[in-house]
């Protein structure tokens, strides 16, 4: 059943101002949302371009083999009409726009549809920061190395870097070989978008999460 288009109605007696009790300038009736695109008669240019994988099912009622093209507008809203379907502009900022006879609530069903679904694999990358002083040590490094993994394995990018504080400026070469050796540790987990580098007093360097991901390695029997 062809999609009912959205149309105004007529002021009439309709009381204006505030919505009675309302508290606020919200109309007294918003009526019905007008549609997402431009369908039917609400298409204004004289020629569209059609586009589909329904163009057997048109052919039958045009009485004529159609491929998609540039065709009349008046011409493809009378096939919509007679399928019991409608015109709807996907690509209104074409030139000339283009358009498909389709059940327009099953189109937009369809599309919301695939919009969720890409929304649901969307993976979400978060950066996650790890923070080392120059003077970190053994037990300190191997746990947030730990902590890296799972953040690289999660998908996330991972910011690691080395806090100088007043004199301690003068280890920067210290902070340097921590973060190559931090990289070192996580070359099958993640990959580095630079070397490390200065940023004011801090030294840090990215790591970005390799596709494939790492594998933890089997301890030796």
């Amino acid at each position: 059943m062809a999609f009912k288009p959205f149309r105004p109605k007529p002021p009439g007696n309709r009381p204006s101002g505030p919505r009675p009790g309302g508290g606020g300038g919200r109309p007294f009736n918003r009526g019905p949302r007008p549609p997402e695109h431009n369908i039917n008669e609400f298409i204004r240019v004289s020629e569209v371009r059609l586009v589909g994988d329904n163009l057997d099912e048109i052919s039958e009622v045009a009485g004529q083999t159609i491929e998609p093209g540039v065709f009349s507008t008046s011409k493809l809203q009378k096939w919509a009409e007679e399928l019991g379907l409608d015109l709807v502009e996907i690509s209104p900022n074409a030139d000339p726009p283009v358009v498909r006879i389709v059940d327009y609530n099953k189109f937009l069903y369809q599309k919301k549809k695939r919009e969720k679904e890409l929304k649901a694999n969307a993976v979400k990358v978060e950066l996650k920061e790890i923070r080392f002083g120059p003077e970190t040590g053994e037990h300190d490094f191997d746990f947030k190395v730990r902590h890296a993994k799972n953040f690289l394995k999660e998908g996330n990018k991972v910011k690691a870097y080395v806090q100088f504080r007043g004199r301690a400026i003068v280890f920067k070469d210290r902070g340097e070989l921590l973060l190559l050796r931090f990289m070192k540790e996580l070359e099958e987990f993640g990959t580095a978008e630079q070397l490390p580098r200065m940023e004011g007093k801090r030294m840090n360097v990215i790591l970005t999460p390799k596709k494939t991901g790492g594998a933890p390695k089997k301890k030796e029997e």
